[in-house]
């Protein structure tokens, strides 16, 4: 997916995901960062340290991320960028993060790459997926696309979106609910450590979110209460993006 747009709020994906990789990441090692299109988890983890493969399947993203990892000069840190398959248990930790996982509509295939991350970590590494809500999503539909209301019951069921069909504004996505990721991933054995509302209580409120931003001390208060309170359960499904943490047993 591309890049969160320089606002503080679409910061908050960025920023809180940051948080729980830090929290769950070992203190060094290898790092797969799968379907990381341009690079801006490879290269915030580069600068912290970590050696990175960055994995895509779309090779106008891998350019880009030569270009932006070139740019950002952590070419050392980054061990490969790979368009293609990964040996068995080979990284320390692994990513999936933006969404990729919503752009498999098909159940089977997101079995299928569930087991491919799984099969390239290490026994004991954390895995880390974030997804796009399909509660959130409704909550988007109403803000910012009231004459899609009629495709809500269709997305709050099945959760699949298919451009033309079901409205305009969007590639073709399989929205997630947090049971849903959860249990995508405890059938292959996965623990799960946590489950994160990624924009937590300011998700939908941009503008007043963007606004409190403009005052540092009120800014520096609401974010300490957004990573407090973004794994709590009465706020993860609302949240526009959810982001679980794992790890292989």
């Amino acid at each position: 997916m591309e890049e969160a747009e320089e606002d503080p709020y679409h910061e908050l994906e960025f920023m809180t995901t940051m948080h729980f990789l830090q929290r769950y990441l070992p203190r060094r090692g290898l790092i797969l960062d799968a379907g990381g299109g341009p690079g801006r988890y490879t290269i915030a983890l580069a600068k912290k340290g970590y050696d990175l493969v960055l994995l895509d399947l779309v090779p106008e993203m891998l350019e880009i991320a030569r270009h932006q990892i070139r740019k950002a000069g952590v070419g050392d840190r980054v061990k490969q960028i790979v368009e293609g398959t990964i040996e068995d248990e080979t990284f320390d930790a692994v990513l999936c993060l933006g969404g990729p996982l919503c752009h498999l509509l098909e159940e089977e295939r997101r079995e299928g790459a569930a087991r491919e991350l799984i099969r390239v970590a290490k026994r004991g590494a954390p895995i880390f997926i974030s997804v796009i809500s399909r509660l959130g999503l409704l909550k988007t539909i109403l803000i910012e696309f009231p004459e899609n209301i009629k495709y809500c019951r269709h997305h709050l069921e099945v959760g699949d979106y298919i451009p033309g069909v079901h409205g305009e504004g969007f590639t073709a996505a399989h929205w997630f609910l947090p049971e849903e990721l959860r249990e995508l991933f405890e059938r292959q054995g996965i623990e799960v450590l946590e489950m994160v509302a990624l924009e937590g209580l300011s998700s939908h409120h941009r503008e007043e979110t963007n606004r409190l931003a403009g005052d540092p001390e009120k800014w520096r208060i609401w974010l300490e209460i957004l990573l407090e309170t973004c794994n709590h359960p009465s706020i993860i499904g609302a949240s526009e993006h959810i982001l679980m943490v794992g790890r292989k047993p």
